[in-house]
């Protein structure tokens, strides 16, 4: 079976979202994780079709992706950091992609030239925030194609412009009929009057991407399309049931971290790994992300306390000293 190797950069993101009961900083770090996102990928994206889970992971550019914030940096190389601030202008309300990266397009691409895609993915925790989430997908994707351009001049060459992709993952009050359903939008050539030649790839440069859960329990069959791609979503945007590492299991294997699961509670035992084997930097790399987050959404120091304290298993001392090191560099 494609499965990845999983790393523990990935392993301390899944105890971060063990309990999770909403849609918040937890869930944008699991998305970090290079293996969680080569399943999405490879699932959504129409180039990635007959490509390992493997081989996808290693299309996405991780040395080129920048963000407002550092994340997870000293980890691992599978932990990615998100792309530039939506588009910043004059008088305009500053708005943050959730995860924006480039990712190799194998279709274009050849051994001298390079050619990427350019994706970006929304965790959403209601599907129904007063505005059609699609329209919201369309104008990202629209800020997204119209940023590879800078000065527009009458020299511009509009061929360098790359396609795009904006993933939205909803979570939350999805109408029962359309739980559990994956929506696609494309660029597409709908009529010609007399002969068109234009290859597809010159006027698709626009995918939008809608998939919407709605239940803690997925009860797809195999046999059903998107099966592996609900399911995998289904695991680590709920808090965790029972058969949680089984599931992720088929898709991420951490056989080779044995020496992580020496307690009879999986998520407990990977806690003390992580938190007391001396792991410093896993644990820095976990906090930093989510206290920023915690930060940015201006919550009171007492609650943010309160949180580190659930969230790591800190003292009260250590999450102090914590959001001292940190809270500077919000």
């Amino acid at each position: 079976m494609d499965k990845l190797r999983g790393t523990m950069g990935t392993l301390s993101s899944m105890q971060l979202t063990a309990d999770m009961k909403g849609l918040d900083a937890q869930s944008k770090t699991i998305l970090r994780s290079a293996e969680v996102l080569a399943v999405i990928l490879r699932e959504t994206v129409t180039e990635y079709k007959g490509y390992s889970r493997k081989e996808v992971m290693d299309f996405i550019e991780k040395d080129s992706i920048t963000d407002t914030k550092e994340v997870s940096q000293g980890r691992t190389n599978t932990q990615i950091r998100s792309d530039n601030a939506e588009f910043v202008q004059l008088n305009e309300k500053t708005s943050l992609f959730d995860l924006a990266f480039r990712a190799r397009n194998p279709l274009l691409s050849t051994e001298s030239m390079q050619i990427s895609l350019h994706v970006d993915i929304e965790s959403q925790k209601t599907y129904k925030p007063g505005y059609p989430i699609e329209k919201r997908g369309l104008y990202y994707l629209a800020r997204r194609l119209s940023s590879q351009l800078s000065l527009i001049t009458e020299r511009t060459d509009y061929s360098q412009l790359e396609k795009c992709y904006s993933i939205w993952i909803c979570r939350d009050d999805i109408p029962e009929g359309e739980r559990y359903t994956i929506s696609v939008y494309e660029v597409a050539n709908t009529k010609n009057i007399g002969i068109n030649a234009l290859t597809k790839e010159n006027y698709d440069l626009m995918t939008l991407v809608v998939i919407k859960l709605g239940n803690t329990v997925y009860n797809g069959k195999k046999e059903d399309e998107g099966y592996d791609l609900l399911r995998f979503l289904n695991a680590i945007m709920y808090p965790h049931r029972g058969d949680f590492m089984a599931t992720i299991s088929d898709y991420i294997d951490f056989s080779e971290n044995e020496e992580l699961w020496k307690e009879e509670n999986i998520m407990d035992g990977l806690g003390e790994c992580i938190y007391n084997e001396g792991r410093e930097d896993a644990r820095d790399d976990a906090i930093r992300p989510v206290l920023l987050d915690y930060i940015d959404d201006q919550l009171p120091m007492d609650r943010i306390l309160a949180k580190l304290q659930k969230v790591f298993g800190l003292t009260e001392e250590m999450s102090q000293q914590y959001y001292q090191k940190y809270s500077s560099k919000a």
